[in-house]
This record gives structure tokens, C-alpha cells and sequence, in this order.
């Protein structure tokens, strides 16, 4: 299903897909790949049966709403897919050996490849923005109360979920964020004061994976701590936003919030670390979604110049419409190409690593630029090519009209691409300067 072709000795078509030019990555046009195995054609024919069935009909419909029926949660659930959002392993112990044989990153990067087809980000970050940052950590460090209570009825859309660092007065500095939490005289309790803003999920959610300071200035004085909805004292508010309007982007108060001890995730003040242990998937994600999208304005193009006729001819005929396909395939297969790369580091290099790995942390910020400059440059020449047709709100031009609104919401959260290019920088030159004493030492 799905095939251009019928399958091979392998067990699985060597081409499939659409077959649209650039429309989908290299591996689904018959080229040779290291990285993909049976395991992962199969999932991919799950994830786009799923998409293409029970999401992309009503794209248009939940973006005018503003919100993702919460069924729909639950059907990704029943179908064992929405597991898949906190990433490999699969969540055996909470949800069951139900997932992809072997699941790895690039089970990963299909889920959320195939899920971006659906040419919103709004519904991307609706049901992956909160699950797949704001339960990781809980997973990763939480303690067995926190996991019972929140594990398994996220990952079986029951139960919601965001994480909720970033507020009105600190975003890419997270050491300097100011949210209280200081334990009550009994000492069972912390009492939290303070805002969060550009909350995705948080209107909706259950479950607040929430950086608050508990000790000293800078980042040795943070800690993650699960608030949940109902306690006194917090409130959410959506906030109206340029684009991803299903995602509930939300405002935050916490006015004298008392939390349970047993709500803190990890140890007192190790807080900055679990959120750095979280950044680099973080960024993963919204450079697979940005790549993906970029490609969705690229497809729309292509075929949309294949079909429109101007001056006697189809669009896809003129020269400049040639150069901006092609400059747009150009910038998306090496996007793509490079997002395998460091997925493949991902999977290679063990986890504890991670956030530690200069090399990984200086290539994914590189990467994060890269792939939201390259949407932002396929949104742009997508609506010209659609011309007036990309200026309306439904009808042709729908999905790329979408996207030219959403560019912002991947170009500045999870590190800005002006912090993503410092940080590169500042990884790199460390780096050098400790190549060079080593080699001084050598002599």
C-alpha cells in the first residue's frame, strides 16, 4: 500500500510514496540506504496510513478551531503510535512490547517525517510539542510516584502533558529564569510563584513539567517539578498567536502553588541538567518537522506548477519557476541528508553523552538554522509560485499560506537561530582551544 511498485525480494517496494520529485526523501525514491531496514518500511506504511486516514482530512477544520480533538489522541494511542512522540526505546514498560521491532532514532525521524505531511505545525506541536518535551524528563529522572502518575496515561492519550521553562522575561537563557519554588515550613511541600509563557499544549494539559529556581542565582539554582492541573493557584491562558494554532501556545501563572515534595523530578537544584539532557532532542524534532514542512512547500509547488498555465504554457515551463523549484529541492535533499547524519549520531553515541558531546551539540544547533532557514526559503518561494492562490486562507494554496504563518515558530523556539549560530560557535572554539593545548602539550 502506498507503492509506486510491487515489493521486492526484500519484502518491501523500493520506491513508494507518491512519486512526486523531492516529495519525499531519497530512500522512498529507490536509493541505496544504510540506514533503513525492513522494520522501518513497515513502520513508514503505518505512520502514513494513520496520517493520510484519520488526520489530514481534518487539518483545515482543526486549525480554524484551534484545537485537536482529543479522540484523536487516543485512536494514535489504540493504533500504538503515540509512544512513539517521547522517542527510542520504546516505552515497553508502560505501554507494552506493541511498538516497531528494534524501534531506534530513525523509527523516530519516520514518525515525525510522515506526521509532517499533513502541512501544519499547528497539529504537529499539538500532539507531539508537549508529550514529546514535557514527559521526558519525568521518564528519564522522575521518581516511581511521578512515573505511575503520569507515564502511562500520556502515552495513551489520556492525560496531557508540557513542559514549561520559558518565560516573559528569560527564553534561550535558561539559567537566568525566575520562577520560586521554596519548601513550606512543614517541609512536604514547595510553594511556587512566577510566569511561564509560549507554553505549547498548556491550556490543554494535565501535567506541567515546570523549571522553577529552589536555590541560588544562575543554573545550579534550578529544579524541575511536575504542577498539575487543579492545584490552587495556577492558571493557563491561550495566547493568540501568528501561526500553530492547535497547539495551545499558553500563558502561565503561579500564584503561591503548593506542590508536594514528591512532585520534584530528580534531586534539588540538578534541574539545568535534565533540561540540557532534553535540548538536543528538543532541537531534533523541530528540525525533522521544519525539514519535512520545507518539503510540503516544495511538493505543493512542484505540483501546482505542473498544473497551472500562464501565457500559454504550464507554470512549470518558465525559467524562473524552474530556478525556484530547483533551488528549493536543492536546499531541502542536503537539509535532509545532513538530519540523517546526526540522527545516526544519535543513535550511535550513547545517550549519557549527549549533552555533554560538543561535536553533537555544535552540529544540531548548525542543523536547527539550517533547516528553518530552509523552510523559511520554501514558504517564501512556494507562495510564489501559488501567487494570489498562497494568500488565502483554504483552497489551493492552503498548506503553503499555513506555513509562510508558521516559519517563526520554528526559526526562534528551541534556541533562536541567532543563539543556535553563538552556541555553534562557542562549542567549536572551545574545542580548538583545547585541540591546541593538547598539541603544545605534545611538544
Amino acid at each position: 500500500e502506498g507503492a509506486v511498485e510491487r515489493a521486492g525480494p526484500q519484502g518491501y517496494p523500493e520506491r513508494w510514496g507518491e512519486g512526486t520529485p523531492w516529495g519525499d526523501p531519497g530512500w522512498y525514491r529507490g536509493y541505496r540506504s544504510p540506514y533503513y531496514n525492513a522494520s522501518h518500511h513497515a513502520w513508514r506504511a503505518k505512520v502514513r496510513d494513520f496520517v493520510e486516514r484519520e488526520i489530514m482530512p481534518h487539518v483545515h477544520d482543526w486549525d480554524e478551531e484551534k484545537r485537536v480533538p482529543k479522540e484523536v489522541y487516543r485512536r494514535l494511542a489504540q493504533e500504538d503510535l503515540l509512544p512513539a512522540v517521547v522517542g527510542a526505546p520504546w516505552p515497553a514498560d508502560y505501554v507494552g512490547a506493541t511498538g516497531p521491532r528494534d524501534m531506534d532514532a530513525f523509527h523516530s525521524l519516520i514518525f515525525v517525517d510522515e506526521l509532517g505531511r499533513c502541512g501544519s505545525g499547528g497539529v504537529l506541536w499539538a500532539i507531539m510539542g508537549g508529550l514529546g518535551i514535557g514527559l521526558p524528563p519525568v521518564l528519564h529522572f522522575g521518581n516511581q510516584h511521578l512515573r505511575d502518575k503520569c507515564i502511562r496515561p500520556c502515552l495513551m492519550g489520556e492525560k496531557f502533558i508540557c513542559l514549561a521553562i520559558t518565560e516573559p522575561y528569560a527564553g534561550s537563557d535558561v539559567a537566568n529564569l525566575r520562577a520560586t519554588a521554596e519548601k513550606d515550613p512543614s517541609g512536604e511541600f514547595y510553594v511556587v510563584n512566577g510566569e511561564k509563557k509560549w507554553i505549547t499544549n498548556g491550556v490543554f494539559s494535565d501535567f506541567f513539567t515546570v523549571a522553577v529556581r529552589t536555590g541560588g542565582p544562575g543554573p545550579g539554582g534550578l529544579s524541575l517539578m511536575v504542577l498539575e492541573r487543579g492545584m490552587p493557584g495556577l492558571e493557563t491562558k491561550q495566547m493568540d498567536c501568528m501561526g500553530v494554532w492547535p497547539s495551545g501556545t499558553t500563558y502561565i501563572t503561579m500564584d503561591n502553588v503548593k506542590v508536594p515534595k514528591e512532585n520534584l523530578i530528580g534531586e534539588e537544584n540538578m534541574g539545568f541538567m535534565y533540561i540540557m539532557y532534553n535540548f538536543n532532542y528538543e532541537r531534533w524534532g523541530l528540525i525533522a518537522q521544519a525539514t519535512r514542512l520545507a518539503r510540503v512547500c516544495l511538493e505543493e509547488a512542484f505540483k501546482y506548477a505542473n498544473k497551472r498555465k500562464t501565457f500559454g504554457k504550464p507554470l512549470i515551463e518558465h525559467g524562473m519557476i524552474k530556478w525556484k523549484i530547483g533551488e528549493m529541492a536543492r536546499q531541502v535533499e542536503s537539509t535532509h541528508a545532513m538530519l540523517e547524519n546526526v540522527t545516526y549520531q544519535l543513535q550511535s553515541i550513547p545517550r549519557e553523552e549527549h549533552f555533554m558531546h560538543l561535536d553533537l551539540i555544535m552540529d544540531i544547533s548548525l542543523l536547527k538554522v539550517q533547516a528553518t532557514k530552509t523552510l523559511e526559503f520554501c514558504a517564501r518561494e512556494a507562495a510564489q509560485v501559488f501567487g494570489g492562490a498562497s494568500y488565502v486562507r483554504g483552497g489551493q494554496g492552503e498548506k503553503v499560506e499555513r506555513l509562510y504563518r508558521e516559519v517563526r515558530a520554528f526559526a526562534i523556539p528551541g534556541g533562536s537561530e541567532e543563539i543556535m549560530l553563538d552556541l555553534a560557535v562557542k562549542m567549536a572554539q572551545k574545542m580548538y582551544k583545547k585541540a591546541q593545548k593538547q598539541a603544545r602539550s605534545r611538544m
